[in-house]
């Protein structure tokens, strides 16, 4: 009997587990995913994070003021592409540092968003605004185990895992994608092609930044439902881990983002079950362990696109 509550035991720690880490992914993949388009394109965007921020800002603000939070997540995926329109005009056509750029809108997003909220709701800060909810897929999340942890997640969720392919697709089995990767590993030789270097990458940083956006929208309308400051928590920056870790692959960051989102995931229920008698502090350094473990593994064996990074100067 004893040995029966165990294997039950172990087995709905299990389920909880992988269903709580395919949640905690979502933020990482939009992000990692938007960031594949910026890095193939040959831009460094170290602003996830802020996009990220202002993304889940904007949708409690949309899903309050509307009261519907699609309208909050598509307002934060519009909140998300302004920031990094403001990162390709600082990138592209400035010229400057991508990693400096990149931090200064983190910075910068912080404090806007501390400010508007404040704007916004005074000291009457709403608890809980309209959510985005769970959607169980007919009849699949009827299946016993693989049911409720692969098919009862939310809409945003769903679209993130399918975008995997989609992206995949249009990075590398279409002209477009094939114009993306030519301007990350090669602008001048694109320039030459008619290709206009910095409306592709202006193009691929305003996708990057929507997408970023979105995820932001999902931490804030699809697991807590309300804004708190500095609420993405260095998520951006787990996402630029999964993209490299990923190799700047969609399938890669898919399986990265996993990876991360386990990590989180694995923290959050040691510390609800009280499974170890660990300070929580050292529990929730658990995920950015993990980036620095897999990078340190893996950073040297992963080339980036040749041209990313560098500014492109048209030479007259």
């Amino acid at each position: 009997m004893m040995g029966l509550n165990v294997s039950l035991f172990s087995l709905l720690f299990l389920s909880g587990w992988i269903a709580s880490s395919i949640r905690l992914m979502t933020i990482l993949l939009l992000g990692s995913l938007g960031a594949v388009f910026t890095a193939r394109s040959g831009i460094t965007n170290i602003g996830i994070e802020g996009m990220m921020l202002m993304g889940s800002f904007v949708a409690v603000w949309g899903s309050y003021t509307f009261g519907n939070p699609w309208i909050g997540v598509l307002l934060g995926g519009m909140a998300g592409a302004l920031v990094g329109l403001i990162l390709g005009v600082l990138s592209i056509s400035v010229g400057s540092n991508q990693v400096v750029s990149g931090t200064i809108i983190n910075l910068f997003a912080l404090g806007l968003t501390s400010f508007l909220s404040a704007v916004a709701f005074g000291t009457s800060a709403p608890s809980q605004v309209p959510s985005l909810g769970i959607v169980p897929v007919p009849l699949l999340s009827k299946i016993p185990f693989f049911g409720p942890i692969l098919f009862q997640h939310g809409l945003l969720t769903y679209f993130a895992v399918c975008l995997v392919p989609v992206v995949w697709w249009i990075m590398y089995k279409t002209p477009t994608g094939i114009i993306i990767r030519a301007v990350g590993e090669q602008p001048e030789a694109a320039d030459t092609l008619g290709i206009s270097v910095p409306l592709v990458r202006y193009s691929c940083v305003l996708v990057s930044g929507f997408l970023s956006g979105i995820g932001g929208a999902f931490l804030s309308l699809g697991q807590l439902s309300v804004f708190m400051e500095n609420m993405i928590a260095g998520k951006g920056y787990i996402a630029l881990a999964a993209l490299v870790l990923g190799k700047w692959s969609p399938w890669g960051v898919l399986g990265s983002s996993f990876l991360f989102g386990a990590a989180d995931a694995l923290q959050l229920r040691i510390q609800s079950m009280g499974l170890l008698d660990i300070p929580v502090e050292f529990l929730q350094m658990l995920p950015y362990v993990a980036a620095m473990v897999a990078l340190a593994g893996f950073i040297g064996k992963a080339a980036p696109p040749a041209s990313m990074g560098k500014p492109y100067i048209k030479s007259r």
